[in-house]
């Protein structure tokens, strides 16, 4: 009996490939009317200005690590991982990066070609904003269109609280926390900074559901966490723009941290593969930080990359998805974000 022929689309962020790529892809991201909102006519101009401005910052991060992004390269691991998880369909992955190559309509036209019976949609965003997963399905659709793919289609929308993501993460954060407490004076206290990347309040009040997501995100694990008394804070990094934005941010944590004479062991709690914000931000310059203002000791939970606990979840996911589908659902099905979060998916599909 043949296997069903299951396309899975990756979606990420993307990274730049090389230095002379890091202008380029800043323009992309912020000619994404999800991530600049500002009159479509103001835009083009606005993104030229930022991106030029941010450039030169950007590409010494990049230099960090070596001139470029390993977030492709972390993901086709991730993306080959995956397609071994399974024995009951034939599936394969596809990778549609939003702002830097392979795009959507690269990743739409491979899985033309390969002509799947089904098509699943899953992105690397545990947590739905209209800022990540949300963009990243307009372009998708966009291309689709473009390359005339027609096949059912099941969108993933968030997975912020499935038992099995939450089980993952928990078991490296576990694995750090342990390895944390015993290299440090037992008088020593550890906090846990949860960190996610920020979002411009205004976004969330219009009825953003992120940060909704990551407080269950991480009511999820600190479920299965077995640590007594845990001290732990959310909080936010990558503040990009001067307007507002959610907090408390991480950098404040970690000076706080200082002032209270603890130890920290931070947590990407919205990441799932390494990049310039675990790698640069958190790694270097919260670490300096934490060192300039006195923290007692600075630890960092690894992002999750092809951890075999996280492509676990990630196949049983997509197994769950194909019965839901298609269509669009949740790692529970139906939409979960109560109903303020205007923005939520589920809510939008059904004005």
């Amino acid at each position: 009996m043949t296997k069903p022929r299951i396309a899975i689309v990756l979606f990420n962020l993307g990274g730049p490939d090389r230095p002379e790529a890091v202008r380029p892809f800043l323009l992309n991201l912020f000619r994404d009317p999800a991530i600049l909102r500002v009159p479509f006519f103001v835009r083009p101009f606005l993104a030229r200005y930022i991106a030029r401005a941010r450039t030169g910052p950007a590409s010494a991060n990049y230099a960090l690590m070596g001139g470029k992004s390993p977030l492709l390269e972390l993901t086709q691991r991730q993306a080959r991982a995956l397609e071994g998880a399974f024995d009951e369909v034939e599936a394969r992955c596809f990778i549609a990066m939003r702002y830097w190559h392979p795009f959507s309509d690269a990743a739409a036209r491979a899985v033309r070609d390969w002509a799947p019976d089904e098509i699943v949609l899953l992105p690397l965003y545990p947590q739905y904003s209209t800022t990540t997963t949300g963009s990243s399905l307009t372009a998708w659709r966009e291309a689709a269109a473009r390359c005339g793919l027609v096949a059912p289609v099941t969108s993933l929308c968030c997975y912020h609280a499935d038992g099995a993501f939450a089980a993952a993460t928990a078991a490296g954060i576990q694995a750090a926390y342990d390895k944390a407490r015993a290299g440090l004076d037992p008088a020593v206290k550890l906090r846990v900074l949860f960190s996610a990347h920020g979002l411009p309040e205004t976004i969330v009040k219009r009825g953003d559901p992120y940060r909704f997501q990551i407080e269950q995100s991480v009511a999820a694990v600190r479920r299965r966490l077995e640590i007594d008394a845990l001290d732990a804070v959310i909080c936010y990094q990558s503040r990009a723009t001067p307007q507002k934005w959610i907090g408390p941010s991480t950098d404040d944590e970690v000076m706080r941290a200082g002032r209270d004479g603890v130890a920290v062991l931070v947590v990407p709690i919205a990441f799932v593969s390494e990049h310039s914000e675990t790698l640069v931000e958190l790694d270097i310059e919260y670490r300096d930080l934490a060192e300039k203002h006195g923290v007692k000791g600075y630890f960092r939970v690894p992002a999750q990359n092809d951890d075999p606990g996280f492509i676990a979840a990630l196949a049983d996911l997509v197994r769950r998805a194909r019965g839901f589908g298609p269509g669009l659902c949740s790692f529970a099905g139906a939409g979960l974000c109560p109903a303020e979060h205007t923005d939520c998916p589920h809510r939008r599909a059904s004005r």
